[in-house]
């Protein structure tokens, strides 16, 4: 045989030992991969499944068993897709597709089912393997169980927008939703829907007679009721945040105070209909601790109109509604027209307005003298506040006083005046040294009453002032001293000995006044100016006025008599004993320098004009 074909059987058996050579070494070196592969997912805490490009499980990791509760025959049997659940199979199957034609995994969640029924929350992330042309054959998807995660931020999401108390949605998701509608609504004007504000009546002195404990149970059950009463084609009540409208919204604002806003109202038929639901579902007894308890609520009623410019608009007009229905008895629903929503924008530029002139102290003290009925000489002062308006002029404390304790500046503003006045009668007292001691009364709110502050900012003007404390007089009505009873009986015991002096006002007009008179240690009582200026005409008045006199008397306090406006009145007054009275008969409020010269005068004031005098 020829050299050269020797050497080409020999370069041919070395080309297929080398093509044998390559063929073991590639076949070692998958086999060490599938070894490797195997290790790693066997022995991974998350799920590792590998599927052909039609879905048909190849292998999945040991993890399933333990997060699923499959076994590996079991996910055998069935589609890499069945259990996944029915609204997030498009998603995987489109994160599936675009792996497959891009070669890049897409991460997403996904629920998928237990084995005992329920649904735990994936999160995956799929890579592909190509085969020898370089197509994607296969996908390994590893899987990470995130229900734990899920369940915590759904907690954590509910908790910021649902009532700690009763489960309630609160203020936040409330709001949420009701901009949601209005923001409808400016597209769809004819959609309209209602705000319903309810507040029960009287929880307060209920809460604080039985205790918060006993105040929260109320609440939960009443977030029951009102949840029962809205009937399912009312109310979804606990919407899901992923739903964007809905039937009804119940909510809790805080407090005692739930709103309800109701979608697709044509009218305040419908939305009258779920009030007086909740008015009866409220009115129904509790029983608590043994025995039953009576409750009722106010309800508002808003609908939403073109004229609102903000959502919040129609939740402030239901709020004007509720309270116009506690105004009027309470255990009623009232709903809110033009003219309460022109008097709400009224009463919000009022409030700015309020803010404004206390910054710019555009407040001013007026002084009506209080006098001996017998010698009309003068014994005090009434101090009365006054707003000195840019525009209208001096306008009376009675028509902004409401405005002022919504604000919050009645306490502030309060408390001014209790200054002021102590530093005129200071400036008093120096500029006419001879002058008679004579005092200074000034009303007082509820607010001031109950306010931290109160006694310990009365004692700092007493102390800057040099004021005796007992020339001071502070003036409150029988609401405003039985408003908090534990609170009023503690600072009515400071304020006595602090030697401040109490004046009852309004005597005779509470329901209450005998029986709590006792506790309130006054030192005075004022006769009301309804009752004086009734007495000549209606005998009820009139015998009632005599009574008040004979029991200041027997219990040894001085009475005012407020509002005397003719002789024949003053005549009357003097003839029961009364030795003490104001009114316009002797003056009018006055400014600090015009009582100034009342007070130098020394002389019995003279008997003013008054028409029917």
């Amino acid at each position: 045989m020829p050299q050269w074909n020797w050497i080409a059987l020999g370069a041919l058996a070395s080309l297929v030992v080398y093509q044998q050579v390559r063929m073991y070494r590639a076949r070692s070196l998958s086999k060490q991969r599938e070894e490797l592969f195997q290790i790693v997912t066997e022995n991974a805490a998350d799920m590792i499944a590998l599927v052909d490009i039609k879905g048909n499980r190849l292998y999945n990791s040991p993890a399933y068993k333990r997060i699923l509760g499959y076994s590996a025959a079991e996910l055998g049997e069935t589609s890499a897709f069945e259990q996944i659940h029915l609204d997030d199979r498009f998603k995987v199957l489109e994160a599936a597709r675009e792996a497959r034609s891009t070669g890049i995994g897409k991460r997403l969640e996904y629920r998928i089912r237990h084995k005992d029924g329920s649904w735990r929350v994936l999160e995956s992330l799929a890579s592909t393997i190509r085969d020898e042309k370089g197509d994607v054959a296969k996908l390994v998807i590893v899987n990470r169980d995130i229900t734990e995660r899920k369940q915590a931020e759904e907690q954590l999401e509910h908790n910021s927008s649902h009532d700690a108390l009763t489960g309630l949605p609160n203020r936040r998701l409330f709001l949420d939703r009701l901009r949601h509608l209005y923001a409808r609504a400016q597209r769809s004007p004819e959609r309209q829907y209602a705000v319903l504000f309810v507040d029960l009546d009287g929880f307060k002195v209920f809460n604080d007679t039985m205790g918060p404990a006993v105040g929260d149970k109320v609440l939960v059950d009443i977030g029951q009721r009102l949840e029962a009463c809205l009937r399912q084609d009312d109310t979804i009540s606990r919407v899901q945040d992923e739903l964007p409208a809905m039937d009804a919204v119940l909510s809790r604002m805080g407090g005692d105070e739930f709103t309800i806003l109701l979608e697709e109202v044509t009218s305040p038929s419908r939305a009258m209909r779920v009030a007086k639901r909740i008015l009866s579902a409220v009115a129904e007894p509790l029983l608590l601790e043994g025995r039953e308890v009576h409750t009722s609520a106010s309800v508002g009623i808003a609908l939403s109109t073109i004229t609102h410019r903000r959502a919040e608009d129609v939740l402030q007009d239901a709020d004007v509604a509720m309270r116009r229905a506690k105004a009027m008895g309470g255990s009623r629903c009232e709903v809110c027209d033009e003219a309460m929503h022109a008097h709400a924008v009224n009463r919000l530029k009022l409030e700015a307005e309020l803010r404004e002139a206390l910054e710019k102290r555009q407040f001013r003290v007026f002084y009506q003298p209080i006098v001996q009925l017998e010698t009309r000489q003068i014994t005090g002062f009434e101090a009365l506040l006054r707003w000195q308006h840019p525009e209208q002029g001096l306008i009376s404390a009675n028509k902004f006083l409401a405005a002022a304790e919504d604000t919050g500046l009645l306490v502030a503003t309060g408390q001014w005046v209790i200054l002021e006045a102590c530093k005129q009668l200071r400036a008093w007292d120096i500029a006419i040294p001879a002058m008679e001691a004579v005092n200074i009364s000034v009303n007082i709110s509820a607010k001031q009453l109950v306010d931290p502050r109160f006694v310990t900012d009365l004692k700092a003007t007493l102390r800057e002032t040099g004021l005796d404390p007992s020339r001071l007089q502070l003036e409150m009505t029988e609401s405003v001293a039985t408003a908090d009873a534990k609170v009023t009986a503690n600072v009515l015991s400071q304020l006595k000995h602090l030697r401040v002096g109490l004046v009852l006002d309004g005597f005779g007009t509470g329901i209450s006044s005998l029986s709590g008179l006792r506790q309130l240690e006054v030192q005075t009582l004022k006769i009301g100016r309804s009752l004086v200026g009734g007495m000549l005409v209606d005998r009820a008045a009139r015998d009632l006025v005599e009574l008040i006199v004979l029991l200041a008397h027997k219990l040894k306090l001085k009475v005012i008599a407020e509002g005397i406006e003719s002789i024949k009145q003053l005549d009357h007054l003097r003839q029961l004993g009364c030795e003490l009275g104001q009114g316009h008969l002797f003056s009018q409020p006055v400014e600090a320098k015009a009582a100034e010269q009342l007070l130098r005068a020394r002389n019995p004031l003279p008997l003013a004009k008054v028409a029917g005098a």
